[in-house]
């Protein structure tokens, strides 16, 4: 399935571009997570992504990330939970 989006996204994204056989989609790859605590850390790094790469002091202020609806649409509880896992603790391969 996931094969199958990006191959048409990537066809429609080139057409818009004018940008014909341009790898849209690479270095992808899936995990799956077999423990709500593998979700949560990765959940909370993904949003302290900015903030690791020194683009933003906070994560809501990113323009890109959606810490800011998180700290705004999630319960207390579950901020607090997502936030006291561990992310620096994730490994996840990361190039920039």
């Amino acid at each position: 399935m996931i094969g199958a989006l990006h191959t048409l996204t990537a066809r429609d994204v080139n057409l818009l571009d004018g940008a014909p056989d341009r790898p849209i989609w690479f270095q992808f790859w899936d995990t799956c997570l077999t423990y709500p605590a593998s979700y949560f850390a990765r959940l909370h790094y993904v949003m302290d992504n900015p903030v690791k790469h020194g683009l933003v002091t906070a994560a809501e202020d990113y323009e890109f990330c959606s810490a800011r609806e998180f700290k705004a649409r999630a319960t207390p509880a579950f901020a607090r939970r997502v936030l006291s896992y561990r992310c620096d603790r994730v490994t996840v391969a990361d190039d920039f």
